[in-house]
């Protein structure tokens, strides 16, 4: 329950505080089941992660056993959600992780990872800017004849989805149902193409779909391609990289139709739909090239040549300039919905501010459309200037020759993403700790063995696991960029941001008792008043 004192609001512990002022509020009921499932997919960015992650996978991982990897990804991921929507089904927050962790762990480690997780989804929209800029630049308007500055092509896409987030949620997540439905169709298409015709070496399932191949490292110069001997972690982490994002249903619960229902329902068909979605294309590409040739081209001198060759035997030149535009705007779209799940995590917790002025900037919403506004335009100043940093003070260097051209890929998106992801996955982590917590020491609610303590258990080793394999390999997975000052301090900005959440609770706790009480227990009434 929740008592009023005379000066607002005080969420006793374990209860919810109910967002009661309407200028609080998110638009409520604004996106149904289909709205929350496309976002949270376009998140993932189906198209992005298979054209990048796959072939690193392939020529540096655990080479064909690829689809292996994706399909055990996929079982330690549904796990963890098993755990991570017994919380959705009893609390509806923007704040998402910053909410389920502050009920179930406390407000000190709410505040602390809550920040991590913004931190994350604020740098993941700069990530994805970076690969549209780059893709969009190299592979559709060089071939047009067009010579554009990537750092052009990045500041107008940050003020494009500043302008399309502006209005509703609505609007973004029909735009990203399209783009959505559009990557997700040609590359149905291609594996459907590959399955009916087979491959050259066959279709190889105990080679490639077994997850036990998933633990199996390409060795050197596997299939005579001569190629460097790969790390099975490699293709392991980078396949629990391509979920990234499917998470953020949780974050879209407040604008939701019966989010009770809606934002468990999406979480758990995007990660049982991605998972044998990304296992079964990456399985068809492995056998449309035939086991040499995935080996060959991935550990080659242009990685997308694996997606490419095949979409054009299978369909054409046509589809290949489709299939280039779409790797594109598939960016451009995960770039969309990092930037919708990053403001949401600013307006969260800027309506639970120690300062009035948060409260009536970051914590506010457009009075009109509903939407985070101020949080918005934020984001999309944070990721104009982490696009112009990187442009001034980053220089990448292949064979000695200076390649500014490929500070928009390599780092910019690479080092972001990697940052970004060891985040969400310590994040995650922590979730799983705190749906134990809630249900079976603070025992708010009555927990099921299986999906709040047995579940959540898998998947924090799981998450641990995936950590590890960063941890291990992190050099490798930064490739070009691992020299930069960027990567050799990412141990302390997980740790600094961690510092400053702790430091921040304990002063409010301190200073602002009332406050305090608050951080993490604004949530939105019970979903039946407003179907």
């Amino acid at each position: 329950m929740s008592v009023e004192s005379p000066s607002g609001p005080n969420a006793l512990p374990g209860d919810h505080q109910i967002s009661t002022k309407e200028q609080a509020k998110l638009k409520a009921g604004a996106v149904g089941l289909a709205g929350v499932l496309f976002m949270a997919v376009a998140n993932a960015a189906p198209i992005t992660a298979m054209t990048f992650n796959v072939p690193i996978a392939i020529g540096y991982g655990n080479g064909i056993g690829v689809s292996g990897g994706y399909l055990f990804a996929a079982i330690v991921l549904a796990i963890f959600t098993i755990g991570f929507i017994a919380m959705a089904k009893y609390i509806t927050t923007a704040g998402a992780f910053y909410g389920f962790i502050s009920q179930g762990l406390g407000q000190v480690w709410g505040m602390a990872t809550g920040l991590l997780a913004a931190v994350a989804y604020i740098i993941f929209e700069g990530s994805l800017i970076g690969a549209f800029a780059y893709f969009g630049s190299e592979y559709v308007l060089k071939p047009m004849g067009l010579n554009v500055n990537w750092l052009i092509l990045a500041i107008i896409a940050c003020l494009v989805i500043a302008l399309l987030t502006y209005y509703s949620v609505t609007l973004a997540a029909g735009i990203l149902s399209v783009t959505l439905v559009c990557e997700v169709l040609l590359l149905l298409a291609l594996g459907i193409s590959v399955l009916l015709k087979g491959g050259p070496d066959g279709f190889m399932a105990a080679d490639t779909v077994n997850p036990i191949a998933a633990f199996n490292a390409l060795p050197e110069g596997a299939y005579g391609t001569g190629v460097a001997a790969g790390a099975a972690a490699i293709g392991i982490f980078f396949a629990f990289w391509s979920w990234v994002g499917y998470e953020t249903t949780a974050v879209y619960g407040e604008e939701s139709k019966n989010p009770k229902r809606n934002v468990p329902l999406a979480t758990i068909i995007a990660v049982v739909g991605l998972g044998a979605f990304y296992t079964f294309i990456s399985w068809m590409v492995v056998v449309g090239n035939g086991a040499k040739q995935s080996v060959e081209l991935s550990a080659g001198a242009s990685p997308i040549d694996l997606w490419i060759g095949l979409v054009d035997a299978s369909f054409g030149s046509i589809l290949v300039v489709v299939y280039k535009v779409l790797v594109v705007v598939g960016s451009f779209a995960c770039a969309m919905a990092f930037h919708n799940a990053a403001s949401r995590y600013i307006y969260a917790m800027g309506r639970e501010s120690v300062t009035p002025f948060v409260r009536r900037t970051l914590g506010a919403v457009n009075a009109k459309h509903g939407s985070p506004a101020i949080a918005s335009f934020v984001q999309t100043a944070i990721t104009i200037i982490l696009c112009v940093l990187f442009a001034l003070f980053t220089n990448v260097y292949v064979e000695g020759a200076a390649t500014p051209d490929l500070i928009p890929y390599v780092n910019l998106y690479g080092l972001l993403a990697l940052i970004g992801t060891a985040m969400i996955l310590i994040v995650q982590t922590i979730v799983s700790i705190a749906v134990i917590w809630y249900f079976w020491v603070k025992k708010v609610h009555k927990g099921n063995v299986l999906t709040t303590l047995i579940a959540p258990i898998i998947g924090a080793l799981g998450m641990l696991y995936a950590l590890y394999l960063l941890w291990v390999n992190q050099e490798f997975a930064a490739g070009l960029a691992a020299d930069s000052l960027v990567f050799k301090g990412m141990p302390y900005y997980v740790i600094g941001v961690l510092v400053i959440g702790i430091v921040y609770a304990v002063f409010v706790r301190i200073a602002k008792p009332q406050v305090y009480a608050e951080i993490g227990r604004t949530t939105l009434e019970e979903a039946h008043e407003r179907v």
